[in-house]
């Protein structure tokens, strides 16, 4: 991951950031009308590379055994629309997380881009433009669920192989927020506040990343 050399302009490395500052209360991640518990403490809800990298990220961040927490939802109602209708999670918290990747002198280059919901990513500019490649694509269906070991409508940005890039947009990390995201399956969900994301080990805050949500 990249955490480990310089970030790109216009971007910052968790290595960057020395703590997860301004975090909103445990209380305040209660959010909708799900039953939330440490995330640490349900391995059952999350997909085994999400349960190893939280595992990892606690003993670096010792907020993480307390701040993500998890709740099991119908796997039907994964989607974030339906999920936010039927467990009155407000959209704004939700984020989303997509893969895409691009070939540069025959290398395969890698990224997943987290925004909120109520925007879209920026794939075609500063996505592209971050991996330099001349071309950036979503990964298939697929590819998506074989190479992270997760089930597509649970991808996450928690848990991803190594050598991927994890592209974060800072509207999910602004001072207070928290961001509702997948587990790694559709039967559950995360939450956590967007200032502890940005402390997971090669996630990159990126300027604008995101775009306005097309209508």
């Amino acid at each position: 991951m990249t955490g480990t050399s310089p970030a790109p302009s216009g971007t910052t490395s968790a290595t960057d950031r020395p703590g997860p500052p301004g975090l909103v209360p445990a209380a305040a991640l209660q959010v909708g009308t799900l039953a939330w518990a440490p995330a640490l403490t349900r391995p059952d809800l999350v997909a085994p590379p999400v349960r190893a990298a939280l595992a990892a990220w606690s003993d670096r961040v010792p907020e993480v055994a307390q701040l993500v927490v998890c709740a099991e939802i119908d796997p039907a109602l994964a989607d974030t629309d339906e999920m936010t209708a039927a467990y009155e999670i407000p959209f704004e918290l939700s984020a989303n997380c997509v893969l895409v990747a691009g070939r540069r002198t025959g290398e395969e280059r890698v990224a997943a881009a987290v925004v909120r919901a109520t925007t879209r990513a920026d794939v075609n500019g500063r996505v592209k433009a971050l991996l330099d490649v001349r071309k950036a694509s979503f990964l298939s269906t697929e590819r998506a669920v074989a190479d992270s070991g997760m089930e597509y409508g649970g991808i996450t940005p928690i848990g991803l192989p190594a050598g991927w890039r994890v592209l974060l947009d800072p509207l999910v990390v602004a001072a207070g927020s928290v961001a509702c995201i997948g587990s790694g399956v559709r039967r559950s969900k995360l939450v956590l506040p967007g200032a502890l994301l940005a402390t997971l080990p090669g996630v990159e805050v990126v300027e604008g990343l995101a775009l306005p949500r097309a209508s």
